[in-house]
């Protein structure tokens, strides 16, 4: 029994009888004329398949908890596609890669009478007719369908008697704990990220604009086997690095200043999430380091905060109250309360399969569990923006830090520079 397949087991636990599961791996997205975006795989239907392809559909059909049957159904590749695209997954390797037995694997074109015929109750030669549809029910925004609705809108619409369900109940939950296999992948992706903000720090000196240390990293990710960033680098000189999400990367770097660096690559369609920031000039100056270290000490101390049986909302207390316990002290702000001002997101966020990974965060901590730690001071009227970011597994043991060799002692950082 391969990961794939002993997940697709754990979610058959979690989800009701007289069901039927479809996800959809996602199409490729239209850009202009005859151009394309990348493709971007569902997470969910990879999670349970390890299959990153486009239009192919995961079937999962559970009678009771002893009986289920998987399916899959994917693109037939013509001659005309194996000519001008390349010849698409084979049944053979979606098999091998998802553990899905190959006579349980058909081209797409079977899939609406295979539908059909479960449907027809007392002629299905499938195990069940479901009374229930698992969909992945999530909604990108207000003004668009949930994903799995419009895709499969055809079958809600014909067979109104099935109940809809949402799949994500189950899996943002199976999906918070991560697998050994996960784990490493995760490892590798921070090592790339590792290997990234090395080369920023052996140019960092040389650089006159945002973009030369943006697109930097971007190669060096992508020599290192990053098919894609986790997701849009930030690198931001300045008065930039107080906006939480500039993006623009197109500024001259400020010498005398600081630069905020948030970026990740990516290893298997899994993420990394990184931030450090470093003095421009190769040494902090007093005021710059005096900041910084209190950045760096909230880092250290909520990391080792993060344990099994914490919560969320006691993390992010514990971080702020010490933030503003540091502040207060060098007088940035008068009362606690103020903190807000120089402080305005939460300390951190589940990471997996996307770098905002879905994740219940009512619950409290969990061993398997990976959540980022980011503590931030963002001081626009000093022009000073410093945030720094590590990668957390939680463990019965503790946390621990994933990221640890990625240097960010102020020492560590300036020798580094020199």
């Amino acid at each position: 029994m391969n990961i794939y397949e002993q997940r697709r087991k754990k979610y058959y636990e979690e989800i009701d009888g007289d069901s039927v599961t479809l996800l959809f791996s996602g199409e490729v997205k239209h850009k202009t004329n005859d151009q394309f975006f990348p493709f971007c795989v569902n997470r969910n239907f990879y999670y349970l398949t390890g299959i990153d392809e486009p239009n192919v559909i995961l079937m999962m059909i559970k009678k009771s908890k002893e009986e289920t049957q998987t399916k899959l159904f994917m693109r037939e590749t013509t001659e005309f596609v194996r000519q001008w695209l390349g010849a698409y997954i084979s049944k053979e390797d979606a098999s091998t890669l998802s553990n899905i037995a190959e006579s349980d694997i058909h081209f797409e074109s079977n899939f609406k009478d295979m539908v059909k015929g479960m449907m027809q109750y007392g002629r299905s030669r499938l195990i069940t007719t479901p009374s229930k549809l698992y969909l992945d029910l999530y909604q990108p925004s207000l003004t668009l369908k949930p994903i799995g609705e419009e895709t499969f809108e055809e079958i809600i619409n014909t067979y109104k008697q099935l109940k809809i369900k949402d799949a994500n109940k189950y899996l943002s939950f199976l999906r918070m704990f991560k697998d050994e296999a996960e784990v490493e992948i995760i490892k590798t992706a921070i090592n790339r990220t590792k290997q990234g903000l090395n080369a920023i720090l052996k140019e960092l000196k040389h650089s006159e604009n945002e973009q030369d240390l943006a697109s930097l990293f971007l190669r060096e990710t992508t020599m290192q086997g990053s098919k894609d960033l986790a997701f849009s680098t930030i690198a931001a000189s300045g008065e930039n690095a107080t906006i939480l999400h500039y993006e623009q990367n197109n500024k001259p770097i400020q010498k005398d200043g600081v630069i905020l660096f948030d970026l990740g690559a990516s290893a298997g369609n899994y993420s990394s999430d990184i931030s450090r920031t470093y003095p421009a000039s190769g040494t902090f100056t007093k005021r710059q380091k005096e900041l910084y270290e209190i950045v760096l000490d909230v880092n250290k101390k909520a990391i080792e905060y993060a344990k099994v049986g914490t919560t969320w909302v006691q993390l992010n207390k514990f971080a702020k109250d010490l933030l503003a316990k540091h502040c207060k002290k060098i007088g940035l702000i008068n009362d606690e309360s103020e903190i807000s001002k120089y402080y305005y997101h939460s300390i951190g966020h589940f990471m997996g399969l996307d770098t905002h990974d879905v994740g219940q965060y009512e619950l409290p901590f969990k061993e398997g569990m990976i959540i980022t730690i980011e503590p931030g001071l963002y001081i626009k009227e000093e022009g000073i923006g410093i945030r720094i970011e590590d990668d957390i597994l939680i463990t019965k043991e503790g946390p621990v830090n994933l990221s640890k060799d990625i240097i960010k002692e102020v020492e560590d950082i300036e020798h580094a520079l020199k």
